[in-house]
């Protein structure tokens, strides 16, 4: 995959990562009262790691030739931890 394919892809995560906290937002509303504040901080901890994402986008945008590779790992290390995330948090509440 060329530079400009991983950059499409990894902008598209970013529009998925953002639907998928919007799913989770939705769960909370129609989730008991005494788990919304569970909810609160899964959600606090997603949005954390969707920042994070996004910085690391920010990075690859911006990478020099001989930094590609570096950012290139680090966006999908970012991506991995916000999909752990989401499934240590789908866990809880299913």
């Amino acid at each position: 995959m060329n530079k400009e394919e991983f950059k499409a892809k990894a902008n598209q995560k970013i529009d998925e990562v953002s639907a998928k906290i919007n799913e989770v937002k939705a769960e909370r509303e129609s989730a008991k009262e005494d788990a919304k504040s569970d909810y609160d901080e899964a959600l606090k901890e997603l949005e954390s790691k969707k920042s994070d994402l996004e910085n690391k986008y920010s990075e690859l945008e911006n990478a020099a030739e001989d930094k590609w590779e570096e950012a290139k790992d680090a966006f999908s290390s970012a991506s991995d931890s916000f999909e752990d995330g989401l499934t240590k948090i789908k866990s809880l509440f299913s």
